[in-house]
């Protein structure tokens, strides 16, 4: 069966509709189940709930940047097997978002508020890779999801060892995480001069700093 052609306009209408589903609804996720699902809720103080929370903030807005990553990357992308490999990474990120969000309504807490503004700044970025060609564009996607992974074993240090919901969901994304940046640096990604990386950890730093408490 052949796959179906999308016009630009098509595209156009569907990255809106992505946008959207990922800042105000319920994002397209893949057959996978919540891996906190069959675990019960442990009892926490306040201040543990509410330092959980926000981490799981950071997680979430994490995942909005990546969904605009990849986007961004796709749509200018150069080679067909490459765009197909973000498509399956940012269904698997999306998974990710419903997981954090769902945990954040659990905890009683919300999604950052600065959440639009992550989403454009991470889309550009993304395209701006896309554009440099798809070994800097996979280069960067291997480099981003390393850096992720070590704010994921940081948060996984600050959670409680009875908050069993909170940690299979950050040691899934972690796993997943650990799969996307070796596919995309196998796939032909590049290493990245270290000014790049640097830059990156800093606006990482900037967006986990603020997202912690808006």
């Amino acid at each position: 069966m052949s796959s179906r052609h999308y016009s630009p306009l098509d595209q156009l209408f569907l990255g809106i509709d992505t946008t959207l589903r990922t800042l105000f609804g319920q994002p397209k996720i893949t057959e996978r189940v919540n891996p906190a699902d069959s675990l019960t809720d442990s009892e926490m103080d306040d201040k543990t709930r509410e330092h959980t929370a926000r981490l799981m903030r950071i997680n979430h807005t994490g995942e909005v940047c990546a969904q605009a990553l990849y986007q961004g990357q796709a749509l200018t992308a150069k080679l067909p097997e490459v765009r197909n490999n973000m498509e399956r990474a940012a269904a698997e990120e999306n998974d990710h978002l419903d997981w954090c969000e769902t945990r954040l309504r659990e905890l009683g807490s919300h999604t950052s508020f600065t959440n639009p503004l992550w989403y454009a700044g991470s889309f550009a970025i993304g395209a701006a890779a896309g554009i440099a060609g798809d070994k800097w564009s996979l280069g960067f996607v291997g480099e981003t999801e390393r850096q992720v992974e070590g704010h994921l074993d940081s948060h996984l240090q600050q959670i409680p060892e009875s908050d069993q919901k909170t940690r299979a969901i950050l040691e899934q994304m972690k796993e997943d995480e650990i799969h996307h940046g070796e596919t995309a640096m196998q796939a032909g990604g590049a290493d990245l001069p270290q000014p790049i990386k640097m830059g990156m950890k800093l606006t990482s730093k900037l967006m986990t700093g603020t997202v912690y408490y808006v």
